[in-house]
């Protein structure tokens, strides 16, 4: 879809870019190769020039240039592009206050799974991650990187899809977990944890040496980022079938695997209660 995109072209929005697609431009070739559209010969040549360089990039492999020109509702157009240097990012936290610090990191790229722990390799993720070049997050962009950019004092320069702001865009909003649902994307022994769950069992970690809560709580971790290559997909095909090109765009969705992490049910079991008590001193949870 990307090759479809006018939208980062000055001066295009959806409707001119919708009117284009109506008249057979439906990429940047047939732009070149069409003479019908109503444009001033300044508007061509202005559109030309950027089009030109969006070859350029795109031979390049710079997602970042249509990142920062293309409105976040609408980056899910680089995925098919980038989708084989993609990061599936998701972070935990040690609490929910605004200072909390990182706990655990995981990132999947549709093959490999790496996990990050503080105080044990957290470090590691800062080289592992420039690797790729798309970061496929959750509300990310207002939490995850933000935390991680803070964390170890630098800045991340991946493009990067943020699927909250994809999914409001069709209507699905309400947390990660209630997305996954509404697209029929399940987690099995991990369904009842959630974010304050995770700091518990940090907590817990820290406090008992519990080592089934940290596998536990890096299992819950480890499934959000493998959740996200499904709601990736999923999102993508709902938003291609907003476009004239469903047929030829639309992805497979791919084969969850499984997660290499046990979810302890007896430790679940063992910190339920303490999780109910905080939640009734925190309404908002």
């Amino acid at each position: 879809m990307l090759r479809q995109t006018f939208l980062h072209v000055p001066g295009i929005g959806p409707k001119t870019e919708q009117d284009f697609w109506a008249a057979g431009v439906d990429d940047w070739n047939a732009f070149f190769n069409d003479s019908s559209l109503k444009l001033s010969a300044a508007k061509r040549a202005a559109i030309a020039d950027v089009l030109t360089e969006s070859r350029h990039q795109l031979d390049r492999r710079n997602p970042g240039f249509f990142a920062r020109r293309i409105p976040a509702s609408q980056q899910w157009r680089l995925f098919s592009e980038f989708r084989g240097q993609t990061a599936y990012l998701d972070i935990e936290t040690t609490g929910l206050e605004a200072d909390c610090t990182i706990s655990t990191i995981a990132v999947y790229d549709g093959s490999t799974m790496v996990t990050y722990v503080n105080g044990k390799n957290l470090d590691d993720f800062i080289d592992d991650i420039r690797r790729y070049k798309l970061l496929v997050t959750y509300n990310g962009k207002c939490f995850d990187v933000p935390v991680i950019e803070r964390f170890f004092g630098l800045t991340l320069d991946h493009a990067h899809i943020d699927l909250r702001y994809v999914l409001a865009g069709l209507g699905l909003k309400g947390g990660l977990k209630r997305c996954e649902a509404q697209l029929d994307i399940h987690r099995g022994d991990l369904e009842d944890i959630d974010g304050l769950f995770a700091v518990v069992l940090w907590k817990a970690y820290l406090r008992n040496r519990d080592e089934q809560a940290l596998e536990t709580l890096l299992a819950y971790n480890l499934q959000d980022a493998i959740n996200l290559e499904s709601l990736m997909v999923a999102a993508y095909n709902l938003k291609v079938r907003q476009t004239p090109f469903d047929r030829r765009f639309r992805l497979p969705m791919p084969p969850t695997p499984p997660n290499p992490i046990p979810a302890h049910r007896r430790t679940i079991a063992r910190y339920r209660n303490e999780v109910s008590f905080i939640r009734s001193l925190q309404p908002r949870w």
